[in-house]
């Protein structure tokens, strides 16, 4: 096994059909790795499939995650078509902005249960898989999908996003300490801005003013993202648990 392959692995990520999951299902499939996507539309599963399919074996199982239900139907899914899992993505997630005084009781328990408490539920039921396919020496990996806004004070006001996220990241930390015994890593990406529909409408007001802001001056690309969950998950990361790596040109350490 090379460095950074990962020929022969089988990998879960929710949310893949779209923005920073689709990017890094890619590079997770270009890697040698057979992808699991999911996502809450059947349709955009279907395009996400045929987009990706040109880079290696992918297969899409729509489910809605902000309900532990689903959480369990996706991994029992799984279940029935693989006997291991060796990489889980947490990457689906939700956002909302809106002023503190009129910032609604909807939008803590729409974005804490997709952003916090689903990642919990997934980790929680693909363990049997994990724990089958992690090894002392090639450990099971879970990525959680952070954000540089759990990491600094954001400029805009999504006040459950940014908590959700923070909350993300020390849930991140709590796990790697429990399942490290067992044989599964698990490490948190922080995302800067992408190019994604989440943050479509903040780059096309502020895009230009938030690459300049950045000490690499520009928003981040596929392969960033791609590179990262590839190193995460392969060889080159395998001594690596409780993590939680800002991929964003340095604005949330730096700025």
């Amino acid at each position: 096994m090379t460095l950074f392959g990962l020929a022969g692995k089988t990998a879960v990520v929710t949310g893949g059909t779209r923005g920073i999951g689709l990017m890094m299902a890619r590079g997770l499939l270009e890697a040698g790795a057979r992808v699991y996507i999911s996502s809450r539309k059947a349709d955009a599963c279907t395009a996400a499939v045929q987009e990706l399919t040109r880079y290696g074996t992918v297969e899409a199982i729509p489910a809605d995650l902000s309900t532990e239900a689903e959480c369990l139907r996706l991994a029992n899914e799984v279940s029935e078509r693989e006997q291991t899992l060796n990489i889980l993505v947490n990457n689906a997630g939700a956002t909302w902005g809106a002023p503190l005084e009129d910032f609604p009781a909807a939008a803590w328990d729409k974005v804490v249960d997709l952003n916090l408490k689903a990642p919990f539920f997934l980790t929680r039921a693909f363990l049997p898989l994990l724990e089958a396919g992690g090894t002392h020496d090639d450990p099971a990996r879970v990525i959680n999908v952070g954000s540089i806004d759990g990491l600094h004070v954001p400029s805009l006001p999504t006040y459950s996003y940014s908590a959700s996220k923070a909350g993300l990241h020390h849930l991140t930390r709590v796990l790697a300490r429990e399942l490290g015994p067992r044989q599964i890593t698990v490490n948190a990406v922080a995302p800067g801005p992408f190019e994604s529909k989440m943050m479509a409408a903040t780059l096309e007001a502020f895009g230009a003013e938030i690459a300049s802001g950045a000490p690499l001056r520009r928003i981040g690309r596929p392969d960033d993202m791609a590179g990262v969950v590839v190193y995460l998950s392969s060889r080159a990361g395998a001594y690596v648990t409780g993590a939680v790596i800002p991929v964003d040109g340095g604005l949330a350490t730096t700025v």
